[in-house]
């Protein structure tokens, strides 16, 4: 029982990471239509950032709460930057081209970032400074730590924080009404290129956050992490009904939990064997998803 306990606090703590990246998978399909294989570097840069963040204040250990929150905030802002630029170099100009255009323009800019980094940092492995209290919230052989409490309510807050702005805000009914259809929203006098510009920001910012607590977390980085944690996101994307935001997040915590199960009860060399196989069976049954993507009926 102790061990099914702690599979499942791991796995909701890495689910909190991976329902932020598949959020922003989701966002940009559901304005776009694109599938943006460039997002998991996007959230491997924010790990990077947050590294720069951390190591220039100079913790060494402990409860360093200020310098987590400055590591988490200065990754987002960056990976924002960097995602919006990419989206007005690269994907807005394409945004009248067939789609195959699109799609092979995200596999460049996915390995432009991930090589640019490679060179970078001489392909090393980095390790993050523990910025995070280790001491436990629960006593026994469960291990609950007061670093994981923190990293799960930040990402719980970023996704509220979302849901707020995008059922709330006029700026996120906007969004919505782009997503439904982009003629009709241009119209009523919607700006589809700066909402275009504005939900990649806003992607980009929940991934390079998740990258900075990826980092706290596993305290290891790499220019490649990108590449399977993206993966993985994508796939919680897909399972949620990509373009569904609540279901994205239902399926991020889910992928988080079939992964810390799948590791500590077969082993973590069949962690992705089962994630993916699951997609394939879920989608063979549910083509949308488990939760369905928000389809609209267009007159």
């Amino acid at each position: 029982m102790n061990d099914f306990v702690q599979y499942l606090v791991n796995g909701l703590t890495i689910g909190s990471f991976l329902a932020l990246i598949a959020l922003g998978y989701s966002m940009v399909y559901g304005v776009v239509r694109l599938i943006n294989f460039a997002h998991g570097d996007i959230f491997m840069i924010g790990a990077f950032a947050g590294f720069s963040v951390l190591t220039t204040i100079g913790v060494t250990g402990g409860m360093a709460l200020p310098a987590v929150l400055a590591a988490v905030v200065i990754g987002a802002l960056t990976t924002g930057v960097v995602g919006t630029g990419i989206a007005r170099v690269a994907y807005t100009p394409l945004l009248k081209a067939p789609q195959l255009s699109l799609f092979i323009a995200a596999i460049g800019v996915s390995l432009a970032l991930q090589e640019g980094v490679k060179v970078w940092t001489d392909a090393r492995f980095k390790s993050y400074p523990n910025a995070l209290d280790d001491g436990q919230i629960l006593g026994g052989s469960v291990r609950v730590t007061y670093g994981q409490l923190v990293l799960v309510v930040l990402s719980v807050v970023l996704m509220a924080g979302l849901w707020f702005f995008i059922t709330r805000t006029v700026t996120g009914t906007a969004m919505r009404a782009l997503a439904m259809d982009r003629d009709a929203a241009r119209l009523q006098g919607i700006n589809v290129e700066r909402l275009i510009l504005m939900t990649f920001f806003i992607g980009s910012v929940l991934a390079g956050a998740a990258g900075v607590m990826y980092g706290l977390y596993y305290t290891q980085i790499s220019f490649g992490m990108g590449f399977l944690i993206g993966l993985r996101a994508f796939t919680a994307a897909v399972l949620g009904g990509i373009g569904n935001l609540p279901g994205t997040m239902a399926a991020g915590i889910f992928i988080g939990l079939v992964q810390s199960f799948s590791a500590g009860y077969i082993s973590s060399r069949w962690t992705d064997v089962i994630i993916f196989a699951l997609l394939i069976g879920v989608l063979a049954l549910r083509p949308t998803g488990l939760f369905g993507e928000r389809v609209v009926e267009r007159a």
